[in-house]
């Protein structure tokens, strides 16, 4: 059976504050040049990974239901 969970047209336009955007991508930054990132780091790194990535798709399956209305 399918579920539809309806979602407030305002929640799809979130998106990372520009505070975390930033911070997330010093993470990364320090990662692709080999700096090893602490356990704490690392887990909050995967996690506003995973954030954002939510955030896209939300906002990608919202977009798809405007236009098909």
């Amino acid at each position: 059976m399918v579920e539809i969970i309806q979602i407030p047209v305002e929640l799809t336009h979130f998106q990372l504050p520009e505070v975390v955007q930033e911070r997330l991508q010093f993470l990364l930054n320090r990662q692709d040049a080999g700096e090893a990132l602490t356990q704490g780091e690392r887990r909050e790194a995967e996690g506003l990974v995973e954030l954002a990535e939510f955030l896209s798709l939300l906002h990608l399956r919202s977009k798809r239901v405007m236009q098909q209305r």
